[in-house]
């Protein structure tokens, strides 16, 4: 992977169809208000460029890291297939191109909606890190404490978290550089899906502060990608509220789930459907 590929990967992000969203929202003008409801359904029919949308028939999950315990029996239970992927010990280029090519294996296939989680239990410093230059925040404000961490344990977090952002801030106007300065091949792969998502035109909902971390390099790298993403929730975890707030995401759902092995998303499927097929 080099600046040059990355420079085409974003110019090659286009908007959704604002017509097929106007059209959307103008036919559910005349119905009672939905609320947010209305507000995704038009988004669907924009990213999907008919209005009203199509149904989300096929719904694929991109788990990387490896799986998770219960994701797939939750991911069954809201209609949606896993696809479980390892990116550990690979470099940067190499996992970034995994991750291009897992969402061009998918789209061609068909599918309707990426759902996107990381589960590498590495990737919580490298991601707050992350999300720590992005957003110019202190790395004891992007720290998380979890559910567990006592004071040492935190502050010997937060000395990570402070030593990435150190190592990756000399080369923050560099993506390649940024995402191997972290150190983390699930991030860099996360950040290869959502670009390449857009680039198939191809709608994402994210899970939490890993893919958020990710988003915000992709976002870096084609502004206009951030238009093909939604928020499935907001966790407890510091990073996320500031990387959700610097992407202009806002979550569907508010549930305090901490743990990052996609449950969030899924519980979120159900809500796409459903403005999927709204006043039909």
């Amino acid at each position: 992977m080099t600046g040059f590929e990355l420079d085409a990967l974003g110019a090659a992000v286009e908007r959704p169809d604002e017509e097929a969203k106007r059209a959307r929202r103008e036919q559910l003008s005349s119905t009672a208000s939905r609320g947010r409801l209305d507000d995704l359904s038009g988004w669907l029919s924009g990213v999907q460029g008919t209005a009203p949308p199509r149904p989300l028939e096929r719904v694929r999950m991109l788990l990387l890291g490896g799986e998770a315990p219960g994701t797939v029996d939750l991911a069954a239970a809201v209609g949606c297939q896993v696809h479980a992927m390892t990116a550990s010990g690979s470099g940067t280029a190499v996992a970034f191109r995994s991750g291009v090519e897992a969402v061009d294996a998918q789209v061609d296939r068909g599918v309707d909606l990426l759902v996107l989680a990381v589960v590498d239990p590495a990737v919580d410093v490298p991601a707050g890190a992350l999300v720590g230059l992005l957003t110019r925040t202190d790395a004891s404000a992007v720290t998380s404490r979890g559910a567990t961490i006592d004071d040492a344990g935190w502050m010997t977090r937060c000395a990570a978290v402070r030593d990435l952002m150190r190592r990756g801030r000399p080369v923050l106007a560099d993506q390649v550089e940024l995402l191997d300065a972290t150190g983390s091949p699930a991030l860099a792969a996360a950040t290869g899906v959502l670009l390449q998502a857009a680039v198939r035109k191809t709608p994402v909902l994210l899970d939490g502060p890993a893919t958020a971390a990710a988003a915000l390099v992709a976002q870096r790298i084609a502004f206009r990608a951030v238009d093909w993403w939604v928020a499935s929730h907001r966790s407890p975890e510091p990073a996320h509220d500031r990387a959700l707030d610097r992407l202009g995401l806002e979550p569907l759902l508010d549930l305090s789930i901490r743990t990052e092995d996609g449950t969030g998303a899924l519980l979120a499927v159900p809500v796409l459907r459903a403005a999927a097929t709204l006043g039909t």
